[in-house]
């Protein structure tokens, strides 16, 4: 076995204790950072005795390491520099003003400016440690050759994404179009990563996702209604013979009050703490350009009910006035400077929380759609129905994971996935990662107009040689 070969089977053997190494330095870290702080506070140091200190010196450090878990900061490894950064900074600013309102809440106000110098130290030696943990784990990353399988249409645009993502060193040496001549197969020993498209019919999936197994190759399935339905199943049975029951695309009673108080509370406290901000923004659209600074519009709400919905203007005064109902796209330009920077910054959205108060949106669900576009989707995507057995969302599994621009093809399934595992947990995770989202450019991309274009010429299978050793 090769170096390259060697390198490859420590990395599939041992990712546990890598994930266990950079878990262990960030506690190390949060606890060094408190003590560099109790010494810069006059001398102050941190015996396991003294209270409430260390107390709430260990919650903080555990909600940390929680946050830290949601923005997928426990492998690091194939994201970019200012993925970690960005997840880091957001999580730490989440840490403080989760405590910041425990303790104005609290006897312990005297300790607000203690956990915030430590808070800062702490941020401070978590990018540092992050950064350098991360240009190591990339100085040994290897590259992965990728073999994708499935219809032309669909290689082209797998193959676009890709190249957008080269920090993941997946290198796109095959593709295979016409599954029929099994050419795959004869590449095996070139590759360690192959991608299954939804177009595939079953049974060429099972055949490839068999194949794969057998030469121990990691697959990625991008995947169509059927396997986003059975992402979530019960085993049951007809007498001895095992059945799946997929779940229901709607959430149970029990699901629907928990998901309402959690609604009701959330959306006060974000329209309380953040008044100043409402009013800054008022004000700011009434100087900078003619109209009012709210405005509504119809969408599409649960069981296809329209409600209309409450944003911050971000584009000129009657901007659909001569196009009639149309996405944004890169560089529009009925879009204002100011509502360029709210649109970047989500700031746009936060009167939503007044929907949410009066019932007809939630905090986290599928985003709301305008009735021309829901009329149109329904009839290119025969489940897009289902989207609405809930109510929609500020905020969602697709914004968290897709950008403004991914299809509606994808954000359908992020969204009928959400609604399959939908949890309190689950909203609060995606709470949590939508601040990381909020300083990502690329995630509130314009729609692109021009055609994706690939020439897979340069990845087709050029012979039939049964390379499989």
């Amino acid at each position: 076995m090769g170096f390259y070969e060697g390198e490859i089977c420590m990395r599939r053997k041992f990712p546990v204790i890598r994930k266990l190494l950079l878990v262990v330095a960030d506690i190390l870290v949060l606890v060094c950072g408190a003590y560099i702080s109790g010494f810069i506070g006059n001398g102050y140091t941190i015996q396991v005795g003294q209270t409430p200190y260390f107390s709430l010196l260990l919650i903080q450090v555990l909600t940390t390491m929680v946050l830290l878990h949601f923005n997928g900061l426990f492998s690091i490894i194939r994201k970019t520099s200012e993925e970690v950064f960005a997840g880091i900074i957001m999580t730490m600013i989440n840490t403080y003003i989760i405590f910041a309102i425990v303790l104005s809440l609290s006897d312990f106000g005297h300790l607000f400016w203690k956990m915030l110098l430590t808070t800062a130290i702490q941020l401070v030696l978590l990018l540092l440690w992050n950064y350098a943990y991360w240009k190591i784990e990339r100085r040994f990353m290897y590259e992965r050759n990728t073999l994708i399988v499935g219809s032309k249409e669909e290689c082209e645009r797998v193959i676009y994404r890709m190249q957008a993502q080269l920090h993941l060193r997946d290198c796109v040496r095959y593709v295979c179009p016409n599954f029929q001549f099994r050419q795959w197969q004869n590449i095996v020993n070139d590759i360690e990563l192959v991608i299954i498209c939804a177009s595939l019919q079953l049974p060429e999936k099972v055949e490839v996702m068999r194949f794969c197994y057998q030469h121990d190759k990691q697959v990625f399935m991008i995947p169509d209604f059927f396997e986003m339905a059975c992402s979530r199943v019960e085993l049951d049975k007809i007498d001895d013979i095992p059945v799946f029951r997929p779940r229901y695309l709607r959430s149970t009673i029990e699901q629907q009050f928990i998901k309402r108080m959690f609604d009701i509370c959330f959306s006060l406290l974000v329209l309380i703490l953040l008044l100043p901000v409402f009013l800054a923004v008022t004000i700011s659209i009434k100087l900078t350009s003619p109209g009012p600074a709210f405005y509504s519009q119809k969408r599409v709400g649960r069981y296809e009910k329209e409600f209309s919905i409450y944003k911050f203007r971000t584009m000129v005064t009657d901007a659909e006035c001569l196009s009639g109902p149309v996405l944004a796209v890169e560089n529009d330009s009925r879009i204002t400077k100011l509502g360029q920077f709210l649109r970047a910054t989500r700031l746009d959205e936060l009167p939503q929380f007044v929907n949410v108060l009066l019932g007809s949106m939630s905090v986290v669900g599928p985003r709301p759609e305008r009735p021309f576009f829901v009329k149109s989707l329904k009839k290119e995507l025969p489940e897009y129905s289902y989207r609405h057995n809930v109510k929609p969302g500020i905020t969602g599994l697709s914004q968290v994971y897709g950008k403004y621009n991914t299809t509606s093809e994808d954000k359908l399934i992020y969204d009928l996935f959400y609604i399959q595992n939908s949890s309190l947990i689950t909203d609060v995770s995606i709470v949590f990662q939508t601040f990381r989202v909020l300083i990502d450019k690329a995630s509130t991309e314009g729609v692109r107009l021009s055609a994706i274009h690939t020439d897979l010429a340069a990845y087709q299978i050029k012979n039939t040689r049964n390379t499989k050793g």
